[in-house]
């Protein structure tokens, strides 16, 4: 027996969210039709309300509502330091250690040729723009990268950084190494080794 094509139809569209295959995709269409109505529908309307009012800002990439967005806005923020991440819940994650003050710019992705990801999919011109432009006489003085620490968050950063380089703008790297609070013997060789190699002068 066959499901009503308008099922089908919400089964199918499920399917696009990240990890979610044939089987989860029918459970969550039969439970949003047969326990939560109502949470299926204000699901319908807040990603019809999002899909409408939220963009890209113009400077950081960032989702937005508006043509720039509040952080990009913000006076009080240093304008003179630009942090790349590659998605906006990187941003959330620093912006929660609260140890850094100044702008970013949202790649939303990371270079992965087999993923038929490239430069232009992670706006890397629009990123070379920004870091070049000068806003309210400020112009940006760093670049800091802050990609992952997997194989194409790393391949992105030195793409990035050759760019930035060959225009003469000074780029740095989040440093690696040991998390707060771990111990050595818990550490795996790889962090360790990272932790000596980068390790800094303390007198």
């Amino acid at each position: 027996m066959k499901n009503p094509p308008a099922l089908e139809q919400l089964i199918e569209s499920l399917r696009c969210l990240p990890g979610v295959g044939p089987k989860s995709a029918l459970r969550m269409a039969y439970y949003l039709l047969q326990r939560d109505r109502k949470g299926a529908n204000g699901l319908a309307l807040a990603l019809s309300d999002a899909l409408e009012t939220v963009g890209h800002c113009q400077r950081c990439n960032n989702f937005s509502e508006q043509p720039i967005c509040p952080t990009c806005n913000n006076e009080e923020r240093d304008s003179s330091l630009l942090c790349v991440v590659e998605m906006p819940t990187d941003v959330m994650m620093l912006e929660q250690t609260q140890s850094y003050n100044g702008l970013y710019f949202v790649l939303m992705g990371r270079l992965s040729p087999l993923d038929g990801v490239g430069p232009k999919e992670i706006n890397l011109e629009k990123l070379i723009k920004r870091a070049q432009e000068t806003v309210d006489d400020t112009s940006i003085q760093e670049v800091i990268l802050a990609t992952n620490y997997t194989v194409e968050g790393e391949a992105t950063a030195h793409y990035i950084m050759e760019l930035l380089k060959a225009r003469s703008i000074k780029v740095s790297r989040i440093a690696r190494g040991l998390p707060m609070g771990g111990e050595i013997e818990y550490v795996d060789s790889g962090t360790l080794a990272q932790a000596i190699v980068e390790r800094k002068r303390v007198n």
